[in-house]
């Protein structure tokens, strides 16, 4: 739709005559005019244009004036049209209101008629503009806020904390699919006291707080340990919903679940106390003996004092072992060492490894078979990391070993891994101890183990390095008989350092 400053008028007229004055006259009076010679070229101009007003004849030789109209309402309809005659009948007048015609001009009629009829037609045009605009615009703006309520509550309905709105009576209003699962609410009315639903805490917090009160500014956040899990924790903050005057219009409850975060104070809070306790041990056996060396009225021979010497030695040199474990850890978690990728063999990493245990080994005389099977023992990865891996994991098998026990060392592949096989003839586990094999700390307790030195943490590691270059493991043991470690290291190695 268009409008101007100078208003367009269509003219269809098939007396030109009439036609060129009428022109004339309009045109002296600042409008712009289209003229018609009959009803179809009327009914062309009027269609590829936007006219203001039209004004009509009645009588024309190829299409009537009721017809021109009829076209023209249907294709604009908020063109003002006028019906121009000198053969004005009760009926035609009846025809053209129901068309919409906006009034009739009798012919002959005057310029100053003529102007007055069409300016007064002008300011109807004016109207009919104005009210569609802001019919349009009350479209727009309500479908705006269908489409910003659909929006919010997708957004609402999409994120993980649950949120529940409350008005100032204590009823539901809104709660999206997340509070209900952290509530283990199948289905929330809207419309109903909170208190039928809600956990007692946050009802009587709602309801001490701030039912009954004209306005609150303060949030309040409480703890839940919801049933029928006793193991899910959820914290609900509770905060306030003004109104433009500052009283209270509602309240919004947000839920959080928690039981993460729980769980890893939890673990944080273990750790420190296993740490504290591992740490405690050493350094209090090693501070008894120097007190026992270093106090001049406690007389110990020779033979004493060094006893005590290599006890405060083994004590410490346990303590440092357990203090490199905690920082191979914590460098693997936090991935701040740098790794130097590179091709390396096992067989090679082996035979260093088991050289390096040789004097443990020959001291229990334990029995060292190693078999070769793989067509191919080269990987490529940190040869420190894949060094450190394998000394635990043959470290443990020698210490947890019987007296002239045996140590089978297989490597064999297959079209994906290289497997490494680790048997031998110790401790073993029982099956409750077998589920925690690779916990941090964990260490079997019983009568074969309570002598044997250790952190907890080699298998912890062992395993973290496997991870970390795509590879498996996997332990069968047997309390009292053995156990079996195998390792899987991909031929082609994922990772990229």
């Amino acid at each position: 739709m268009q409008t101007q400053d100078e208003p367009r008028i269509l003219i269809i007229d098939d007396e030109e005559t009439l036609r060129a004055a009428v022109k004339r006259i309009l045109e002296n009076e600042g409008f712009i005019v289209q003229a018609a010679a009959n009803g179809t070229e009327g009914i062309s101009f009027a269609l590829k244009s936007d006219f203001d007003l039209a004004l009509i004849d009645l009588k024309m030789p190829d299409i009537n004036g009721i017809e021109v109209l009829r076209e023209i309402r249907r294709k604009k309809p908020y063109t003002i049209c006028y019906i121009a005659t000198a053969y004005a009948s009760y009926d035609t007048a009846i025809e053209a209101t129901k068309l919409g015609a906006d009034g009739y001009i009798l012919k002959p009629f005057s310029p100053e008629e003529l102007v007055s009829q069409l300016r007064k037609g002008l300011e109807r045009r004016k109207l009919l503009l104005e009210t569609e605009r802001l019919r349009k615009e009350r479209e727009e703006s309500l479908l705006e806020v269908a489409f910003e309520r659909t929006r919010l509550k997708t957004i609402i309905n999409s994120i993980r904390d649950g949120v529940i709105v409350v008005n100032r009576e204590g009823e539901s209003v809104y709660c999206n699919q997340a509070a209900l699962k952290l509530l283990n609410i199948s289905f929330l009315p809207i419309g109903i006291p909170i208190i039928e639903h809600f956990p007692s805490e946050i009802v009587s917090l709602v309801e001490t707080n701030f039912l009954g009160k004209e306005s609150q500014t303060n949030s309040f956040t409480i703890e839940l340990n919801t049933n029928p899990d006793p193991d899910k924790f959820i914290e609900a903050t509770i905060s306030p919903v003004p109104q433009s005057d500052n009283k209270l219009a509602g309240i919004v409850i947000v839920l959080r679940n928690i039981t993460e975060f729980k769980k890893l104070e939890m673990a944080k809070s273990q750790f420190v106390s296993m740490v504290a306790h591992e740490l405690k041990a050493p350094i209090a056996a090693t501070i008894g003996f120097l007190d026992i060396l270093t106090k001049p009225e406690i007389k110990v021979d020779d033979a004493q004092r060094m006893d005590f010497l290599k006890r405060s030695h083994f004590r410490l040199d346990s303590l440092l072992l357990m203090i490199n474990d905690l920082l191979d850890i914590s460098r693997m978690e936090m991935n701040k060492e740098a790794k130097e990728i590179k091709e390396i063999s096992f067989e090679d990493i082996l035979a260093d490894i088991l050289l390096l245990l040789k004097i443990d080994i020959d001291k229990k005389k334990i029995q060292v078979t190693f078999k070769n099977s793989a067509k191919k023992t080269v990987i490529r990865a940190d040869q420190n990391e894949i060094h450190r891996l394998l000394l635990n994991l043959l470290s443990n098998a020698v210490k947890y070993n019987k007296e002239n026990g045996t140590i089978s060392i297989g490597l064999s592949d297959d079209v994906t891994f290289i497997i490494l096989r680790v048997e031998d003839t110790g401790i073993g586990m029982k099956p409750d101890e077998h589920k925690r094999l690779f916990a941090e700390f964990f260490r079997a307790k019983n009568d074969k183990t309570k002598n044997i030195h250790g952190t907890g943490l080699g298998l912890s590691i062992v395993k973290r390095i496997v991870d970390s270059y795509n590879g498996k493991i996997e332990c069968v043991s047997k309390y009292g008989e053995g156990s079996t470690f195998t390792l899987y290291f991909p031929k082609i190695n994922n990772y990229k350092g």
